[in-house]
């Protein structure tokens, strides 16, 4: 197999891709239609799954440089603000499941990944190019050669997916998210700063965990939303952030203050990519967001792609048959999203619970002990690691 591959889009899993796919000895063009690299978003939960294949990539000391390793991952009523459950996370997960548990600011995570692709001699990144028409013609007529393999790193409104005959078509999950930061002083007394909270509540949650880099918190509050809200269309800013509060109306006094005080939250539809074709068998293969967009509810999306870089990369080594390495990549890694897509959606039944639903939920949480709610996560945060 020829060993130019070309990635198109700039993100967590195109970066990934690249660094995973130049350690096996591939040259990579990175085409991005941006012309400067600025993450959107705030904060990032990065699983042991994924810190794994990071720190493999010899990235874990900058990482550690910037994030928070918290020491638990915690549940609470939304109302009371009682403990629902924890799972021990900080030195507990790196003994169990042989890889830290980080969070930090998505820029960060984009900053260290772009400086290791800058310094990879093999890696040549391209920004402020758009592909339109034939991707192989385009990318020839950017980077001066024809890529043996185009991997389509390029988002849930991934156009490489309109080229994969059968590919999946992105939906409204039904769910919206907004996200903002808080300082430390503003959430002092509500949110610990050794820990990632989920708070739990009638069709609607939020997410809390710290972030170094801004000396706050990282907020995610998720809601049930319509249609209608996969779009702007017919409703404006202070429309939609009235229909946010009013989710949360009946919750903890605290929480309703720091929501409704938080500087510019902006607003999200959660789409996801049904169930389709990640790649045609011989020009192009998806990979993360563009193939397979699930919603947060696992907190896996990033950690999904940096899965996919390291899997694509091993498969296109393993043989000179690029068509039975796309194969195979595909056939390996279905079942993994597949599972992961069932636990978010078993986590957004679980998070959303009301009435009778919701008392049967937190009495199951509080009747599990440690070792078995960290045993619930050995497929998810384990995938990788060494036998134990």
């Amino acid at each position: 197999m020829s060993k130019t591959i070309a990635i198109v889009g700039a993100g967590v899993g195109g970066l990934t891709a690249a660094l995973c796919l130049t350690r096996r000895g591939f040259e990579v063009d990175i085409i991005e239609q941006a012309a400067l690299l600025t993450e959107v978003g705030a904060g990032l939960q990065i699983s042991p799954n994924a810190s794994r294949i990071l720190a493999e990539l010899g990235l874990l000391g900058a990482l550690e440089a910037v994030w928070t390793e918290p020491d638990a991952i915690t549940l609470a009523d939304g109302m009371s603000l009682r403990p629902l459950a924890s799972v021990a996370s900080g030195r507990f997960a790196r003994d169990r499941w042989h890889a830290p548990y980080g969070v930090l600011h998505r820029a960060s995570l984009q900053r260290i990944l772009l400086a290791a692709v800058e310094a990879e001699p093999r890696c040549h990144l391209h920004l402020g190019h758009r592909i339109d028409g034939d991707p192989q013609r385009a990318i020839a007529a950017i980077t001066g050669r024809t890529p043996t393999l185009i991997v389509g790193a390029d988002g849930i409104w991934s156009r490489l997916r309109n080229t994969v005959p059968g590919a999946g078509r992105v939906q409204f999950s039904g769910n919206v998210a907004w996200r903002m930061t808080v300082t430390r002083h503003a959430a002092a007394g509500l949110l610990r700063p050794d820990r990632v909270s989920a708070f739990l509540g009638s069709r609607a949650h939020l997410v809390a965990y710290p972030l170094r880099e801004i000396d706050g918190f990282n907020l995610v509050a998720i809601i049930e939303g319509k249609e209608t809200d996969s779009v702007w269309v017919g409703k404006d800013a202070d429309v939609r952030r009235h229909d946010y509060l009013a989710a949360f109306s009946a919750w903890n006094h605290g929480l309703r203050t720091l929501l409704k005080n938080a500087d510019s939250p902006s607003y999200w539809p959660l789409c996801t990519v049904s169930d389709g074709a990640w790649q045609d068998g011989a020009k192009t293969v998806l990979i993360g967001d563009a193939a397979h967009a699930m919603t947060p509810f696992a907190a896996q999306g990033a950690a999904m792609a940096i899965e996919d870089a390291s899997a694509l990369a091993t498969c296109l080594a393993d043989t000179n048959d690029i068509t039975l390495a796309l194969r195979v990549f595909e056939t390996g890694r279905r079942p993994r999203i597949a599972q992961v897509r069932r636990r978010a959606a078993f986590n957004r039944f679980a998070y959303h619970a009301r009435g009778p639903l919701r008392i049967g939920r937190n009495v199951i949480l509080s009747m599990k002990g440690p070792e078995a709610l960290a045993a619930d996560f050995d497929w998810l945060y384990g995938y990788g690691a060494p036998a134990r």
